[in-house]
């Protein structure tokens, strides 16, 4: 029993181990030098709201070093707020090639539109887009001058590559909901999203996207996820499976989480802790084992209080500081360090609830989340 006990402290600490390297490995990599004359690309701004950080993040778009590129924003809703801020900042860039698409689904039925609003958004903006190359990003989002041209750099080393993404860094946290967010951000998020897609098992999150806009027709285009709610995962184990390549661009975005509250920093975590409950139900069963806290009892049984209360902390300060540090130097650091305890448990419960949820609250809208995370609408009450 201590032998299979410290096999499974072992795996722990190798796993964390490895999520840091793999991290490193990606911030830390150099793409040749960064041509002029590149292809042209589109990137595609699907809105819904402005919060107070939307001009800002939507800014750094504007102020891009890519030599050809156009922006498309796109809304359900004419009465979207974001469409004064973009005209704010169209204003601002006179010289920045920008379309605007406002769309909805009054023409098509939910149905025929797809239950993913994210999903019905990019499907009403890409027929406007003018170029092969597409780059989907979030609203959320904020990227340095070079992040267009070092997509495009990336996706054109390997000619097999199918897809570019990003590693993201949450900041920007003036509140503990935002703080705890920005914590799992950087240390579990980015090392489960580095590690697997470089070891060839990609593992996609859609705040960035590089593709092209041809391949992807090929493979079904986006109508095969309007009714998935982790678009981004499919997406990209379309293009693992149809022989394509996933790609980390070295470029860490920032991730801008400012005023998220307790409660909705447990329920996007509840949600996702859903999404890969259904996605990948062996690997979510297995994340139990990179949690040093469920692994405590066995380190005090086999290793002594002491030893095993250090190996706790040391281990879960090694990914979470460790993960901050790599994805934003030294900038309030002493953040993870405090936190870091809190993070464990508060994810621990919205795991073990992802095991028996079956409906989210997503924008509004509840849905029923299906295997493969197939969203349903829920069926009309019977009257009478």
């Amino acid at each position: 029993m201590s032998l299979f006990a410290q096999a499974l402290l072992g795996v722990c600490s190798v796993w964390t181990l490895a999520g840091l390297a793999a991290s490193y490995r990606v911030s830390r990599r150099r793409l040749p030098e960064l041509p002029e004359g590149l292809p042209p690309v589109s990137v595609l701004k699907p809105l819904c709201g402005a919060d107070a950080g939307l001009e800002r993040n939507l800014e750094t778009f504007f102020v891009q070093d890519h030599g050809d590129y156009e922006l498309v924003f796109g809304v359900e809703d004419q009465a979207d707020p974001a469409l004064a801020v973009v005209d704010t900042l169209r204003k601002r860039y006179p010289d920045v090639r920008v379309q605007v698409v406002v769309h909805g689904p009054a023409t098509q039925s939910l149905a025929q539109a797809g239950i993913n609003p994210k999903v019905r958004n990019l499907r009403g903006m890409l027929p406007h887009a003018c170029h092969d190359l597409v780059v989907v990003s979030d609203s959320n989002v904020a990227a340095p001058p070079h992040y267009l041209r070092e997509l495009v750099v990336t996706q054109l080393i390997d000619s097999m590559i199918g897809l570019v993404t990003n590693l993201f860094a949450g900041v920007g946290e003036d509140t503990l909901g935002a703080a705890l967010e920005n914590v799992q951000l950087n240390g579990f998020c980015a090392s489960g999203t580095a590690l697997p897609t470089l070891l060839g098992d990609s593992l996609v999150v859609g705040k960035s996207m590089l593709f092209r806009r041809s391949v992807i027709q090929e493979l079904g285009g986006l109508e095969r996820v309007k009714d998935v709610l982790a678009e981004d995962y499919v997406l990209g184990k379309t293009f693992q499976h149809a022989g394509y390549r996933v790609a980390i661009a070295p470029t860490i975005l920032h991730n801008v989480t400012s005023k998220m509250t307790l409660k909705a920093f447990h329920d996007r975590h509840l949600r996702w802790g859903m999404l890969r409950w259904r996605l990948r139900p062996v690997a979510y069963l297995a994340e139990l084992l990179a949690s040093p806290l469920v692994l405590l009892p066995l380190a005090l049984a086999t290793l002594g209080p002491a030893l095993g209360l250090a190996w706790c902390l040391a281990v879960s300060l090694l990914r979470d500081v460790g993960g901050w540090w790599l994805l934003r130097g030294f900038d309030r650091l002493w953040l993870p360090l405090v936190l870091s305890p809190l993070r464990e448990v508060t994810i621990l419960c919205t795991w073990f609830r992802g095991l028996f949820k079956r409906h989210i609250r997503w924008r509004n809208n509840r849905v029923r989340l299906g295997a493969g995370t197939l969203l349903f609408e829920p069926k009309p009450a019977k009257v009478g």
